[in-house]
């Protein structure tokens, strides 16, 4: 950062030294041509880094295996902390594997989290051979070092239990509302339930959805972006944390910060749904998950980020509902930092406030 203001600092002044009055324009002009400059040049190190690396790291690797006695998933599992730490540098280390049998493994690991047939006795028996094939390629003598297995076993449970969430999370997202589904109808009657207990709904399409967030007479409409996966966060929020939803709710109906409780609700699981597709949410889910993650672990994490964006949007203060794009972004941003903090766990921290 701080070369780059310095380089900042010189563009400006070798700039102004040949632009005169008149010429804003050029100045701006140029001034982003030697940022563009900077940047390819960057991007150029950045890249040339990267072959280095890739070219050094089995040197590197060899290197340590011949000091510590221990190769790479060893350390791994031997020196990182349990959870993120550890399941990441291991992921990493099978991605970046050049050995065929390993490269085989993960394909195949692949294929059965994408089947979703990473469950049961099917799910052992995969952890198991996954377990024996490193233990064979890596020469690990299993007696001499009986506690990696276990830990590797764990990091596989992880990772392949990760991907596969992924699987089910976007079922449900790609699943779309559907009025005729029976079981459909009543979780979005049990919604209302949970949410308005004291409350009757008088008929299945009627302005009182609008109550708790919904943009219409009929919520079926709101849900075809994030399909059933939407109600079903909503659900499980009202359903499992009663008091934070009811307080969520209450503070959506004030009078100058409200907003619609369902719809940024479902702008949430969005949300949420993104940071686990993309891989940002790993951290989180590799560190409160004891076996193999599971779509309960992802509707806590949105319950953590309904609860505290409520909390974010109210410090904000907003003017208006039209400040809603400006601070959800910065929500986010903020929630992005976390998780690259490979210790990062959430869980809601109950407080009630009055506004």
């Amino acid at each position: 950062m701080y070369k780059f203001i310095t380089y900042l600092i010189f563009v400006h002044y070798r700039v102004s030294s040949v632009v005169t009055a008149r010429s804003e324009v050029t100045f701006a002009a140029v001034t982003i041509l030697y940022l563009y400059r900077y940047i390819k040049m960057l991007n150029m190190f950045r890249s040339l880094l990267t072959v280095i690396c890739w070219y050094l790291r089995p040197l590197m690797k060899w290197f340590l295996r011949k000091t510590t006695r221990l190769c790479e998933l060893q350390r791994l599992c031997y020196g990182e902390k349990a959870g993120a730490p550890r399941s990441l540098g291991v992921e990493n280390s099978l991605l970046l594997s050049r050995s065929p049998d390993i490269k085989n493994l993960v394909v195949f690991l692949d294929r059965i989290s994408d089947g979703r047939k990473f469950t049961g006795t099917n799910r052992d028996n995969v952890i198991q051979y996954a377990v024996h094939t490193v233990l064979r390629v890596k020469r690990i003598n299993p007696r001499i070092h009986p506690q990696f297995g276990r830990s590797f076993a764990k990091c596989v449970e992880h990772i392949w239990g990760y991907r596969q969430l992924v699987q089910e999370i976007e079922t449900l997202r790609t699943t779309q509302y559907d009025a005729k589904n029976e079981d459909h109808e009543n979780k979005l009657l049990t919604l209302w339930e949970l949410l308005m207990p004291s409350t009757e709904l008088e008929t299945r399409v009627t302005k009182q959805w609008q109550d708790i967030g919904f943009q219409g007479d009929d919520p079926k409409t709101d849900f075809r972006g994030m399909g059933m996966l939407g109600l079903e966060n909503l659900v499980y929020f009202a359903r499992e944390y009663p008091g934070p939803a009811s307080h969520v709710l209450s503070h959506s109906h004030h009078p100058q910060y409200g907003y619609e409780f369902a719809i940024v609700g479902i702008n949430l699981t969005s949300m949420a749904y993104h940071m686990l597709k993309d891989g940002s949410a790993k951290t989180h889910v590799y560190n409160t998950s004891r076996g193999v993650p599971t779509v309960r672990v992802f509707h806590q994490f949105y319950c953590y980020l309904f609860y505290e964006f409520d909390r974010f949007w109210i410090e904000a203060k907003p003017r208006n509902v039209m400040d809603f794009s400006y601070i959800r972004e910065k929500f986010e941003n903020r929630i992005r930092l976390a998780l690259a903090n490979p210790a990062s766990a959430f869980r809601i921290n109950i407080s009630i406030d009055n506004i």
